[in-house]
């Protein structure tokens, strides 16, 4: 870009400078944006590209964790969520608005997971429920709002300091939301989804017990 500010004043590169987006010319102090002159490359000798790249050592550990309140119905087995929070890190969030939404896809996506989503075959192993019908997935009635708290602990392993968001949301949710619903019922859950056929039996085996 020094070069091409050199072109259009007729001076040699060693005279042009460059500070805060704007080029100066040494001799005459004349100046040029950073912006013009990019709209006279093709003027000048046609487009001017370049590349970077980093080899970061590591993608760095990465932590969330979720708190969620349940309501169990003990005539039918439904789960209902209360409320639900998820807990973050992301190192550096550069775009908030878009880690808060891997952060509440994550968590709705691992709430299906928990409670309802499964497979379903007959004796004679044939899917029982092979469309959205009848594989239930959460609706915006399912969940509640989802309430997200960003934590910003630089990540060392990376220039800009931050965290991978995309993956870690779906870890948390199936473990605090079994958790929630075996302290509500009092009974400790180990087989996912906790649907209400799944909860009406542990119910009925508590108390023949």
């Amino acid at each position: 870009m020094k070069v091409r500010a050199a072109l259009i004043w007729d001076m040699d590169e060693e005279d042009v400078s460059f500070d805060k987006g704007t080029f100066l010319c040494a001799k005459t102090e004349d100046t040029i944006s950073f912006r013009y002159l990019s709209a006279r490359l093709m003027g000048t000798g046609g487009p001017i590209s370049c590349s970077v790249s980093d080899a970061s050592p590591g993608s760095g550990p990465i932590i969330a964790g979720n708190l969620v309140d349940v309501e169990v119905d003990p005539e039918t087995g439904k789960v209902t969520i209360l409320n639900y929070t998820v807990v973050q890190d992301a190192g550096k969030a550069i775009h908030p608005s878009y880690v808060e939404g891997q952060m509440q896809g994550g968590a709705v996506q691992g709430i299906g997971w928990a409670l309802n989503e499964e497979y379903i075959y007959d004796e004679e192993g044939v899917l029982d429920n092979p469309g959205f019908l009848d594989y239930r997935v959460p609706v915006a009635s399912d969940v509640p709002m989802i309430d997200c708290e960003i934590v910003e602990v630089a990540n060392p392993t990376h220039p800009y300091g931050v965290r991978g968001v995309g993956e870690t949301p779906i870890v948390a949710p199936l473990a605090a939301v079994g958790n929630a619903v075996s302290q509500a019922l009092g009974i400790r859950m180990t087989d996912l989804p906790l649907s209400p056929p799944r909860l009406l039996d542990a119910l009925a085996s508590r108390v023949e017990t």
